[in-house]
């Protein structure tokens, strides 16, 4: 579509009947494998652009859409699997998000006129929080499917107290480092910039060159291998350029010193990715969203099978010319397709290829290694005491405790939970699947937990 921009409007009528013509005599079927947001996303924009031309089938192993990014809901209180923030530093992205879930713009104007700091195409602009663009973003506002802007609070837990997230050179941090530590931390930082690790290996390799010994065995180094079971001298450098994207010491006392405005903005194009404070969210939670979009793949002519195992593809040349599956009876079929798109985990896709692809391929995906995590909800009924806790979520370093990270779910939104006076948690325990931890029954979990 991007070619025919600028054509008139004339071209456009005769594409539709043009189109139209083609659903009669070419109409192709495409099977998406998972109802993840990849799947979902990929299903939604080809059924939108398609006019028609495609049959398109998703399939899910479980009961429920959105894969990690789901809601899990106990007893009207939702569970965010893993807490997801909505940001990009992609227009197109957050254009897509907001079309299926609009800002609520009555809650964050108070009844008033206000405004929202976006970005778009590298341009900054004010958008009036009052303004309703379509009869569809009034039927999702009835509906209560809105975004909410929330402020991002995060604190790392070490030595018994909290640290800022990220880590800035704040008097508080100084005062809670102590001068003894804070002096270590600052003559390795320039032993690191001096005399740096030439040939980066490591994940601790990369993190030494840019934040000192000292200061990545404060930080980093145990919660890293909480998260991952992997010694980080065990883990790529490569790995670490990717999930840092270029923080440093420099930049966290830059952000530290820069002056907080009143507003900021939802895109925030210029910040890194660790420092991002503010961000959308369904009100009830990421799934809300993704539920949202499986009803408009109904709606749009898209069809669902739920509870099928897919076991692998069958190949024709170079071509996918089939999914075969167990169906919920426990037999086993072949869906024809013209079109596949798979989300799911390259190891299990490769090894269920048949004809099997070639050795080298296959060793490759049988090395890849996944990890898992256990969240624990844990409900606290009519909260009185204690100093009110105001984080998303906060990261557990200390070496000693299990649980690898805490979500408050009342601060992602407060309609995650059912009744205000309570407060929910989620506990992560990290782990892979079927190791000791993964399988303890409940009994054993709640004395490991606790």
């Amino acid at each position: 579509m991007n070619r025919c921009i600028g054509i008139g409007g004339s071209y456009f009528r005769f594409l539709d009947v043009f189109l139209d013509f083609l659903e009669v005599v070419t109409k192709k079927k495409v099977v998406i494998v998972g109802t993840g947001p990849a799947g979902l996303t990929a299903g939604l924009h080809i059924l939108s652009l398609s006019k028609g031309l495609f049959d398109v089938l998703l399939l899910e192993s479980g009961q429920t859409v959105g894969g990690l990014s789901r809601t899990h809901n106990y007893k009207g209180n939702r569970m965010d699997i893993g807490g997801h923030r909505f940001f990009s530093k992609s227009d197109r992205v957050m254009k897509w998000w907001q079309d299926i879930m609009p800002i609520d713009h009555e809650m964050h104007s108070q009844g008033g006129s206000g405004t929202v700091e976006i970005s778009y195409q590298g341009k900054r602009r004010d958008v009036a929080l009052e303004q309703v663009d379509t009869e569809e973003h009034l039927d999702a506002k009835r509906q209560g499917a809105v975004m909410l802007i929330r402020n991002r609070l995060s604190r790392i837990y070490y030595l018994r107290i909290f640290f800022s997230y990220p880590i800035n050179l704040s008097m508080k941090t100084i005062r809670l480092l102590g001068p003894v530590r804070l002096v270590k931390i600052g003559f390795s930082y320039i032993h690191s910039r001096i005399f740096p690790i030439k040939n980066e290996v490591s994940l601790q390799d990369f993190l030494i060159n840019r934040f000192g010994k000292e200061l990545y065995k404060t930080f980093f180094k145990d919660y890293t291998e909480k998260v991952w079971g992997v010694p980080c001298e065990e883990i790529s450098a490569e790995w670490g350029a990717q999930r840092i994207k270029g923080l440093s010491i420099t930049k966290a006392v830059l952000h530290a010193l820069k002056p907080k405005k009143g507003k900021k903005g939802i895109a925030q194009k210029d910040t890194e990715t660790s420092l991002i404070e503010r961000f959308m969210y369904p009100r009830l939670g990421p799934g809300q969203m993704w539920e949202r979009v499986t009803e408009k793949i109904k709606s749009a002519g898209g069809t669902f099978q739920f509870g099928v195992e897919v076991l692998g593809l069958e190949i024709d040349g170079t071509s996918a010319k089939a999914v075969r599956i167990m169906n919920s009876d426990g037999k086993e079929e072949l869906i024809d397709a013209d079109y596949i798109i798979s989300s799911m985990p390259i190891k299990d896709l490769v090894k269920g290829v048949r004809p099997l692809p070639p050795k080298e391929i296959v060793e490759v995906a049988e090395g890849l290694v996944y990890r898992d995590f256990i969240t624990v909800g844990l409900l606290i009924k009519q909260f009185k005491g204690g100093a009110e806790l105001k984080d998303n979520w906060i990261y557990i370093q200390e070496r000693d405790v299990k649980i690898g990270r805490l979500q408050i779910f009342n601060n992602w939104s407060p309609d995650l939970v059912e009744k205000k006076e309570n407060i929910w948690l989620g506990l992560e325990y990290f782990c892979q699947e079927n190791d000791e931890l993964w399988n303890l029954n409940e009994k054993d979990f709640f004395n490991f937990a606790v």
